[in-house]
């Protein structure tokens, strides 16, 4: 079993100990997430990668972000913010994230390998930054700030 995984179920008891409902429930929905992942993957018996795991993490945090904004469209605060303390809360699971001008030198870094010839291009250059940077870097951000530089 990976680092990470231990960490998740280490604060899932944790919280369940302190009575913390809030993060008692985040966490188990990320375990159960977890186990679909592994059973759809055929992973269930060697679990996922580190890797695998921050994908999957990042993935739940992003559509916490999501469901917030959604939310708060529909005019309903209260869930907004209890999906983005659900998305915090998933964070500390995360890698640090770049910042926007470190993502701003991989991409120019990427431009100057691949060469591209226009827009065509911006799914390898994407690629490429993101292979460069895992799950540091918001996919989000990294497309446009590439769309920027191939225009």
């Amino acid at each position: 079993m990976g680092q990470l995984i231990e960490r998740i179920n280490a604060d899932l008891k944790t919280a369940m100990l302190a009575r913390d409902a809030f993060q008692t429930e985040t966490l188990r929905g990320l375990k159960a997430a977890i186990l679909n992942e592994e059973v759809a993957s055929g992973k269930r018996e060697t679990g996922l990668s580190e890797e695998e795991l921050e994908k999957l993490i990042a993935r739940e945090a992003k559509k916490r972000d999501e469901a917030a904004a959604l939310f708060e469209q529909g005019g309903n605060q209260e869930s907004a913010d209890k999906e983005r303390r659900e998305k915090e809360l998933l964070g500390q699971y995360l890698p640090e994230q770049l910042s926007e001008d470190e993502i701003k030198k991989l991409v120019e870094t990427a431009v100057a390998e691949i060469r591209p010839e226009g827009m065509k291009d911006m799914g390898r250059v994407i690629g490429a930054v993101k292979a460069k940077a895992g799950n540091a870097a918001d996919g989000a951000l990294v497309a446009k700030l590439v769309k920027e530089k191939l225009q």
